[in-house]
């Protein structure tokens, strides 16, 4: 029997969740479901690399000979053999990683919330990028830091820009592998700078790296984490080499870091699904990736030369780009009295999206950005969007 409420409730929310935003990426989403718009929007994997035989592969093998384990609670730190294969596959000749810095999250996107979690107060100074990732913006503003923006150019972070707003910043966040939403990539003396700068500074170093595999010279760039194991702390993803839908990431981090990080996550999910690290260990453990990864990466060349090939065709000479060499993104500038969220407008009008680059600043937004992704479109659907942009970009000249 349904009680009568006479007095229905008014919700009093705490002052973090009244402050909380939608992605605004997750927002366009919602529109581009429909089967006739071509979206250059989400920053989604293609579903064509998914190796979906060889997980139900591993799926049956975990469930039929380790179902009663893999089923169960499992350790808040993760499932073991898959710590050891991922501090192997960090560890250099010169830089031991071990297990026991390894903390398996929910996602990478976990693993922003937790380090916001244990190293951000209100108030606290944190550093970004200019743009940065979107949802690292968002993961850490839940936190109330001070945004601090670093300076970059067509090379990306600028190492030198960091000492007029370091002090007493609690952290730098970095995405140095062909970066969302750029697709730019620090060189590798940039990235000594910056460890150098970052260890001269005592602040601590994220280094973001979930598309430092898919390099199309197949070639990934050393790994800051491994110039400073004791000042970087390295976020690695499932998500782009298999699948995001088993929502499997971790991070690396010095001994009294990732403590804190672990009884982050036991007040927040008790630990990650033992299933989901059970059968993707069986996937990696015998080098499945050496031959998976050159895969994505030859259809990811292939789809960004085409987006590339179309710009130079159909995008006025006034619009500049960034020609990543990795990666699932280009950054266009556009004549500085364009805004993108007007073109964005009549873009969806005519059946084409894409994310406007203002939601990727911390502070002072460039108006005239845009974000394209093009791993998920047919090289066809590509030629076509961009011809379609092209023309309404022309128009607002």
């Amino acid at each position: 029997m349904k009680i009568d409420n006479p007095n229905p409730i008014q919700w009093q929310f705490s002052e973090r969740a009244a402050q909380l935003q939608s992605s605004f990426i997750r927002e366009i989403l919602k529109i581009t479901q429909r089967p006739d718009i071509i979206s250059f929007a989400g920053g989604l994997p293609s579903p064509a690399t998914f190796p979906v035989e060889r997980m139900k592969a591993a799926y049956d093998k975990v469930l039929s000979e380790a179902g009663k384990v893999a089923l169960q609670y499992g350790p808040t730190d993760g499932y073991a053999p898959l710590r050891e294969w991922i501090a192997n596959s960090l560890s250099t000749e010169g830089s031991t990683i071990l297990p026991e810095q390894i903390l398996m999250t929910s996602g990478s996107q976990q693993a922003l919330d937790l380090l916001g979690k244990v190293l951000v107060d209100e108030g606290s100074r944190v550093l970004v990028e200019t743009p940065s990732y979107l949802g690292a913006l968002q993961a850490f503003s839940v936190y109330r830091p001070e945004f601090k923006s670093v300076d970059t150019d067509e090379h990306g972070l600028v190492p030198s820009s960091i000492d007029a707003v370091a002090k007493g910043a609690r952290m730098l966040y970095s995405l140095p592998n062909f970066q969302n939403p750029t697709g730019r990539s620090l060189s590798l003396e940039r990235r000594r700078e910056l460890v150098e700068t970052c260890a001269r500074l005592a602040i601590p170093l994220i280094e973001d790296d979930p598309y430092g595999s898919l390099s199309y010279r197949g070639e990934p760039m050393p790994k800051m984490v491994a110039m400073n194991p004791d000042g970087v702390i390295y976020m690695g993803s499932f998500s782009k080499v298999l699948t995001p839908g088993i929502r499997l990431g971790y991070v690396c981090a010095p001994l009294p870091l990732v403590r804190r990080l672990e009884l982050a996550k036991q007040a927040a999910d008790l630990h990650t699904a033992q299933l989901t690290q059970m059968v993707v260990h069986e996937v990696v453990k015998d080098g499945f990736l050496d031959q998976h990864i050159p895969t994505i990466r030859q259809l990811y060349s292939d789809q960004c030369q085409c987006m590339l090939d179309a710009m130079k065709e159909h995008f006025p000479t006034s619009v500049s780009w960034t020609e990543p060499e990795g990666g699932m993104f280009i950054w266009v500038t556009l004549p500085q009295q364009i805004d993108a969220m007007k073109l964005l407008e009549q873009s969806l009008a005519a059946k084409v999206a894409f994310v406007p680059g203002a939601p990727f600043y911390a502070n002072d937004p460039a108006s005239n950005t845009l974000r394209l992704s093009f791993v998920t479109v047919p090289p066809e659907r590509i030629r076509e969007g961009i011809a379609i942009l092209g023309k309404l970009i022309a128009g607002m000249l």
